[in-house]
This record gives C-alpha cells, sequence and structure tokens, in this order.
C-alpha cells in the first residue's frame, strides 16, 4: 500500500474533472446574457441550470452502483466527449428546448464522468485520501471557475453561438485522459468486485452516511443558489453590467478552488467532521452580510462565502466513502452526484420564488441553508482525524496496486 499520491494519476484525473465542470459552470455564466438577449425570466433561465445538474446527478448513483460491480473507465474520456459537445452546441440554437436538450445532454457527460473519476482518485491517493480528493476536487472548481472566464469573452465578442469553440480544448483534454486510461486501470484492486462483499470487508454505516448525504444536498442547495443568482444580484441590485456579474462569480468559484484544497490538507491533519463543522458555522453571517454590503465589500464576502462552500465538497465525499468502505461509487455517486441534483431543485425553485417576490427574499433563503447542514454534522461521529478509521480506509485501497505507478 502506497502513502502517497501518485501526482501523475491525480493530475489527470483532476484535469478531466475541470474539463466537464468548465460545462457546468458556463450555464450560470450563460444566463445573464440569456435573460438580456433572449428576454428569458428568472424561471425559464435558472430551469436551464436544472436540467444541467439533474442531468448530470440523477445518474451518477447508478454509474456508481455499476462501477461497484464492474469498474468503468471509458466513461471518463467519454464523459468529456459528451459534455464538451453539448454546451459548445448551446448557444448555436434560438429554440428553448433545444438549448435545454444541449446543456441536459452536457449534464449526461459531467454525470458519467463524476463517479468513476472519485473512484480512481480515492485509488491514486494512497492514504491521504482527504488530500487526494482535494486535488481531485479542486479540478472540478477551477473548471467552474474557467466556465465563465471561457465563456463570456466568447459571448461578448462573438454573440451565443461562440460558445462552439469550447469544442477545442476539450477535445484535447478528452484525447489526454484516453492516453492515461492503461496507466490509470493499473491502479485498480485485482480483487475489485470481490473486496465489496467479502466476509473481512469492513461495516458500511449507513446511518451516518445519510447524514453526510443529506449535508452535501443542503450545501449544494446554498452552491447552485449562488451560482444562479450572483450575477443576476450585480445586475438587478448594483445595476452593473452582465461581465461584472460574471466576474462576481468568477471570484466565487476561484475562492472555492482554494478552500478546497485548504479543507483537505486540513482534514488530514484536524478531523473532517471538525471542518465541516466551523465551515458551515460561519456561513450564514457571511451570506446575510452580501444582502446589506456595498459592491466592492460584496466582492470580498463571496470570496469568504465561496471558500467556506466549495471548500467542504472533498470533505463529504471522502466522509461518504468512508462510512460505505464496501460501496465507494455509490458513496461517491450520491455525494458528488445526487446531492448536486438537490442543489439544481433548490435552484430553480429560488427562481420560480424571485420572480413573485424578487431577489432580497431569495438570497436571504441562500443564507439560511447552512444551518441544517450545521445540525447535522454536529451528530457526524468524530473519528475522522489524521489516525481515524484506518482500518477502513486500508481495506478500500488497492490490494494489487502496480508499484511502479508512483510518478
Amino acid at each position: 500500500m502506497r502513502a502517497g499520491i501518485d501526482r501523475r494519476a491525480i493530475l489527470t484525473l483532476s484535469a478531466g474533472h475541470a474539463c466537464v465542470d468548465v460545462a457546468q459552470g458556463a450555464v450560470p455564466a450563460l444566463l445573464p446574457f440569456l435573460i438580456r438577449d433572449r428576454g428569458y425570466g428568472y424561471a425559464a433561465a435558472t430551469a436551464l441550470v436544472l436540467a444541467m445538474t439533474a442531468s448530470s446527478s440523477l445518474l451518477q448513483p447508478l454509474f456508481g452502483h455499476l462501477a461497484d460491480r464492474r469498474s468503468l473507465p471509458w466513461l471518463l474520456p467519454g464523459g468529456v466527449l459528451l459534455a464538451a459537445t453539448g454546451i459548445a452546441l448551446a448557444g448555436l440554437t434560438d429554440s428553448y428546448p433545444v438549448t435545454f436538450a444541449l446543456v441536459a445532454l452536457a449534464g449526461l457527460g459531467v454525470g458519467a464522468y463524476h463517479p468513476e473519476g472519485a473512484r480512481y482518485a480515492n485509488y491514486v491517493s494512497g492514504a491521504r485520501r482527504a488530500s487526494g480528493m482535494s486535488f481531485y476536487s479542486v479540478g472540478g472548481n477551477i473548471g467552474f471557475a474557467l466556465g465563465p472566464i471561457m465563456v463570456t469573452p466568447l459571448v461578448l465578442a462573438l454573440g451565443l453561438g461562440g460558445t462552439v469553440w469550447l469544442l477545442v480544448p476539450m477535445f484535447a483534454i478528452a484525447v489526454w485522459v484516453t492516453r492515461e486510461l492503461p496507466r490509470l486501470t493499473g491502479f485498480r484492486p485485482a480483487t475489485h468486485a470481490r473486496d465489496a462483499h467479502g466476509s473481512g470487508a469492513p461495516r458500511d454505516r449507513w446511518g451516518p452516511f445519510a447524514r453526510v448525504a443529506a449535508i452535501a444536498g443542503v450545501r449544494s442547495g446554498a452552491y447552485f443558489g449562488l451560482q444562479a443568482f450572483v450575477p443576476a444580484w450585480f445586475l438587478v441590485h448594483f445595476h452593473a453590467s452582465p461581465g461584472v456579474g460574471d466576474a462576481a462569480l468568477t471570484t466565487v468559484l476561484v475562492a472555492g478552488a482554494l478552500g478546497t484544497l485548504a479543507g483537505g490538507q486540513l482534514a488530514d491533519r484536524i478531523g473532517r467532521t471538525q471542518i465541516l463543522i466551523g465551515c458551515n458555522a460561519l456561513l450564514t453571517p457571511l451570506l446575510l452580510a452580501v444582502v446589506i454590503a456595498s459592491e466592492p465589500a460584496t466582492f470580498a464576502l463571496l470570496a469568504l462565502c465561496g471558500f467556506l462552500t466549495v471548500g467542504t465538497f472533498s470533505i463529504t465525499v471522502v466522509l461518504g466513502q468512508e462510512f460505505l468502505p464496501n460501496r465507494i461509487g455509490v458513496a461517491s455517486g450520491v455525494t458528488l452526484g445526487a446531492a448536486i441534483g438537490v442543489g439544481g431543485l433548490a435552484a430553480f425553485g429560488m427562481g420560480i420564488l424571485a420572480d413573485h417576490v424578487g431577489l432580497t427574499p431569495v438570497m436571504a433563503l441562500i443564507a439560511a441553508l447552512p444551518l441544517p447542514a450545521l445540525a447535522l454534522a454536529l451528530t457526524l461521529p468524530r473519528d475522522s482525524g489524521p489516525h481515524a478509521d484506518v482500518g477502513a480506509v486500508e481495506a478500500s485501497l488497492p490490494g494489487a496496486v502496480a508499484e511502479g505507478a508512483q510518478a
């Protein structure tokens, strides 16, 4: 068993993760332009967020279940290609139903990638699973941040049809992941299928896992609420341009990437649950301050909110895998997939609410969401420190990893 993280493997997985999440980050960045240029209402616009998150999440537990029985590494490059195709073509049509369908197609590619990517991140991280998962997760955070950065100038320069140019970098990443597949599969345990049901396997703890899944769902509601409404908040509240709104969204996402790296490192040192509790305790007052702050102060507050909100993503995935050591794919699919679906549904519901009562009550609702997550986190076992669950960790690591795979 390796003690460290294989750098080349985690870089490949993180790059693929970044690529599929460019497609996710591009959708909220497109909303101000769709509202302005096509006259979409808040409900119609946030329904596109729902299309992305629902299609990317509903099948993730199924993909995870299948991967628990038989690993499906081809989903890694396949997911990247599908996500690239859907989001690149979404700006080329004036038809709302076709736009909706293409965004949903991109979401399906996102959903295909995530559980298998998280599984292999588990395999290549040795005993430093929180740190390894944070490096894998930060690829997604970077992808979310790159979504607005890549889409906004393309749309400003070329119109909504400029999204087609996203195909070029995303196709290149798909080729890279394809070339690395033989090496990645070398980390898969030789006894992959048998270990999940063997008599010596550690016990699955469904109660704590259910609470972690609920925390991930509530957290995703706050996160996707911020994604959907931060650009609109700047347009309506500060009378800013769509570019400024997307800059604020990028601030949230970049800060979240930094939070993911810091959260994973701290979780390996002082404990997963402790970090989860601390982040959720701080979020509500910071999010409430966003509602009353000036425009410059709002940028700073959103950076802190992104740091704390996104910084717990990798922690909930690792906790889920620790509580379901025999079903890592299912745990990844639920904490990455189903939880994100909840976030998309929440954002859609907030869009309907915003059409009726305005943005300020919706921002206040987003601020309240970390409170139930905090209450649930306080009930989790405090055995997730740097030396906790060693038996479960070792049992879930590959027993027949190629020793020469370390980069």
